[in-house]
């Protein structure tokens, strides 16, 4: 099972959403920033590393909100931990992404999001207020 650690960065009652490029595996599907955890790492380290990688920013890892288990019938069984960013530093760049962009939560709904991202939608949804 592959482990992935996962940012909800939110500011302002919205969150940062990222689309993959185009070529890339799950193309221009909408996703939260993060990644698989390399060996020797833990969930936070390696969260840390790629919103680093991804974003040029340095994060304060925040509470886990969210786990679910996912299989990709071509790519196999993911374990994805979801955790709050509220603060972080650095400016906010896209470094491997198609395109980035903070959306009020209830919008989410209407993205293309990747199979694996959709459960913690309905956790956020109900922490907003909304169902």
């Amino acid at each position: 099972m592959i482990r992935v650690a996962v940012g909800i960065l939110e500011q302002d009652g919205r969150v940062l959403v990222c689309q993959r490029k185009k070529g890339a595996r799950y193309e221009m599907k909408w996703e939260f920033p993060g990644g698989k955890v390399e060996d020797g790492e833990d969930l936070q380290t390696t969260l840390k590393r790629e919103l680093y990688e991804e974003l040029n920013i340095t994060a304060e890892i925040g509470d886990g909100i969210f786990q679910q288990r996912w299989t990709y019938p071509d790519h196999g069984e993911f374990e994805v931990h979801f955790f709050s960013i509220q603060r972080f530093s650095g400016e906010l760049r896209n470094l491997t992404f198609e395109n980035i962009r903070w959306i009020d939560p209830e919008k989410l709904k209407d993205l293309d999001l990747l199979e694996g991202s959709r459960g913690v939608i309905q956790h956020l949804y109900k922490r907003s207020g909304n169902t």
